[in-house]
């Protein structure tokens, strides 16, 4: 029970308990109770707590990146090969949710009862340029609201796409200045190893964050609001199972790698995105195993990363707005041709990267339905079951964006094989007093000294 794992299992299932609990002692969004509340702050403290280390970390790891590529011939082709393998997998997994969709047909004869017109926001192709110009250093956002009182609350956000643009702006400006600026990027590192060391601290309260977050989700949400919408619950959930557990373990196998490790590796990262339902806010995490468990190099996870976590997602860009658009049509009675679906295809491969910074799934259906010309007021009729679904997304999102780095490390033989065979202790989340060793023979995986041995951290096994 001291292995995280198993804290985990534990934390899911004593979440689903206190969440019935709750549930059934009356607990709703208008009226909640005692114990519902306390579900709820603590869920949501956590991820408040994970998003908080997300701007420093990826400032300090991709300023780090940067510097560690200096002495790399190979970069521009990490980048290309991870973008390239982004849209394959994004590509696959809408095809499998436009057959699904056609297939089982989840919108014809549906009792799900038609919303008033949608009037949320929609997805826009110019988000993307509009989200790589930094609003400010930080990529900070603030938004005003009026409450039910009058009064005015002004909230602050951060766009992980602007971040990304400014840690990369300044540490290629570093080895620009050269030697001057080698006592910023000392001390860069430095304030990386200690972000990691508070991080570590917030990554092993993912038990307790993973109560609150189940109990919350069930107590608020419960199972019966699928309802009428059961049929396209199931064609969503069919599609995500099919991407996470055939497509992932066929591409692991066609590069020679064990399906059992990848899986083993990276659960804890797909267990905490159920749960949390926050890609972004998993990005440690999801950075951690990476590195620790998989054997990414951290010059080049400190990259794909935290890039995957606002452009890859094969959940929500892929499976799910493939499926919703098809479902929306034939609750309309729209029928699609072959130009619709190339369409979607064409949406769900760039959509998610033009919606980046922006997006949710909502967002991205909106988008997709837009570009098709279909009712958005679609979007509204799914909102119902959005919650339920999301759990999924998420986890199939964070997935694959610890696999397509491991992906192209093993094609680039840069990755670790000593990391991503060794045997999992349960606990990935060991110290960080000692490098990694990184312990790829250079004859067998021809892997660049600038990025082998990069890491910090002692090995988990």
């Amino acid at each position: 029970m001291t292995s995280f794992g198993p804290q985990i299992i534990a934390g899911l299932l004593l979440g689903l308990v206190l969440g019935l609990i709750a549930k059934y002692t009356g607990h709703t969004t208008e009226t909640p109770n005692a114990l519902g509340t306390t579900l709820s702050t603590i869920g949501s403290s956590y991820v408040t707590l994970l998003k908080a280390a997300v701007v420093p970390l990826i400032f300090t790891a991709v300023v780090s990146s940067i510097a560690n590529l200096r002495e790399v011939t190979n970069a521009a082709r990490l980048a290309g090969q991870t973008l390239l393998w982004f849209g394959i997998t994004a590509l696959i997994a809408v095809s499998i949710g436009m057959v699904l969709g056609t297939v089982l047909q989840p919108g014809a004869n549906s009792s799900a009862t038609p919303p008033e017109d949608y009037t949320g926001g929609t997805g826009s192709w110019w988000a993307f340029l509009e989200g790589l110009i930094p609003a400010n250093f930080l990529g900070l956002e603030a938004s005003t609201q009026a409450v039910d009182t009058g009064d005015l609350t002004t909230s602050l956000s951060f766009n992980v796409l602007q971040v990304l643009v400014v840690a990369a702006a300044i540490g290629i400006a570093a080895l620009k200045v050269g030697k001057p600026a080698e006592p910023f990027l000392a001390f860069n590192a430095s304030a990386l190893a200690v972000i990691q060391k508070v991080l570590w601290w917030i990554i092993r309260l993912a038990p307790l964050g993973t109560v609150g977050l189940i109990g919350r989700a069930v107590a608020t949400y419960g199972w019966d609001t699928i309802g009428s919408l059961g049929k396209f619950t199931l064609a969503i959930y069919v599609g995500l199972a099919l991407v996470l557990f055939v497509v992932y373990p066929i591409l692991i196998r066609m590069h020679g790698l064990s399906v059992k490790q990848y899986f083993s590796g990276a659960w804890p990262a797909i267990q905490l995105a159920f749960v949390s339902r926050s890609s972004v806010g998993t990005l440690p995490l999801t950075q951690r195993v990476a590195e620790r468990n998989l054997g990414v190099p951290r010059a080049y996870a400190s990259f794909a990363v935290p890039l995957g976590a606002t452009t890859k997602m094969d959940g929500c860009a892929a499976i799910y707005p493939a499926i919703s658009a098809i479902f929306v049509a034939q609750f309309f009675g729209v029928d699609l041709e072959l130009v619709h679906y190339l369409l979607i295809a064409l949406v769900s491969v760039l959509g998610s990267a033009a919606t980046a910074g922006t997006t949710g799934a909502v967002v991205m259906l909106t988008l997709t339905l837009s570009t098709l010309g279909l009712p958005l007021a679609g979007v509204g009729l799914l909102l119902a079951v959005d919650p339920i679904l999301d759990m999924g997304r998420t986890a199939v999102n964070v997935a694959g964006q610890a696999l397509i780095p491991t992906i192209v490390a093993k094609r680039e033989g840069i990755l670790d094989h000593g990391l991503y065979n060794a045997e999992r202790t349960g606990d990935p989340f060991a110290d960080d007093s000692a490098p990694v060793e990184h312990a790829v023979p250079m004859e067998e995986s021809g892997a660049v000294p600038a990025l082998v041995g990069s890491g910090s951290g002692t090995r988990d096994a």
